[in-house]
């Protein structure tokens, strides 16, 4: 089934895998320490996004409940921190809370799917790679390793998330990423073959109008060679 089915809601200079522009650089043995206060302005409900067209459902399982979701697969290193927080309760967080977590590899396809793409299908029905599920900690944070998303035709770089408090789903939402990052890492070695997204954020069907919520903050780590994100989720409980 193609994408284009599914989605519902119809550069700038190189500056190398280790920059992030609009970002504070952290330090070489810098944690990621999401911040634990209370988010600043208004406190509401992230926004809903499509699930589609990968989500996975009949492998949600143990299989997947890991904290390093590569599963081998190339690509910048990316370490996740997702804070999960409550609006019915002051915005404080949400221990205990499950993540779920699943975006393509670096040249746009899933696991999971048959995926047409532009290095042709792929048969990935068996794989399970770039999918994982974590527990908040806590302070309402959940984490895991993986690597910088690639792009397919007509979405921007994202990553699914859904929330789930006591076995009930509570948001289905996306993740954006910077888009001058976006720009650099595609031009790195282990992306340019793809080349460039011609969707931005500010075109993506999805996210252009919830970039506000969506947009992650991602650092440079150059311990890892890769990137930090940071991201902080609000749901209803």
């Amino acid at each position: 089934m193609k994408r284009q089915t599914f989605i519902k809601k119809t550069g700038s200079v190189l500056l190398g895998p280790f920059v992030a522009l609009s970002c504070i650089k952290k330090s070489d043995d810098q944690a990621i320490t999401p911040s634990t206060a209370s988010t600043s302005g208004t406190c509401k409900v992230g926004d809903t996004e499509t699930d589609g067209p990968y989500p996975l459902y009949n492998k949600r399982d143990a299989s997947i409940t890991h904290t390093d979701i590569t599963e081998g697969k190339t690509g910048l290193p990316l370490s996740m921190a997702i804070t999960i927080r409550n609006i019915n309760n002051n915005c404080d967080v949400v221990p205990n809370a499950r993540v779920d977590v699943w975006h393509c590899d670096k040249d746009g396809y899933y696991s999971g799917y048959v995926n047409q793409g532009y290095l042709g299908n792929q048969d990935n029905t068996a794989k399970t790679f770039c999918r994982g599920i974590a527990t908040a900690d806590a302070s309402g944070v959940a984490r895991f390793q993986t690597i910088y998303p690639g792009w397919y035709q007509g979405r921007v770089t994202h990553i699914h998330a859904q929330i789930y408090v006591g076995g009930q789903l509570k948001l289905t939402t996306q993740i954006a990423f910077p888009e001058d990052l976006n720009t650099a890492v595609y031009n790195t070695d282990l992306y340019k073959a793809h080349g460039q997204n011609s969707t931005k954020n500010t075109t993506d069907s999805i996210i252009r109008d919830s970039l506000s919520n969506e947009l992650a903050t991602v650092n440079a780590n150059q311990v890892s060679g890769g990137y930090d994100l940071i991201h902080t989720i609000n749901i209803a409980v």
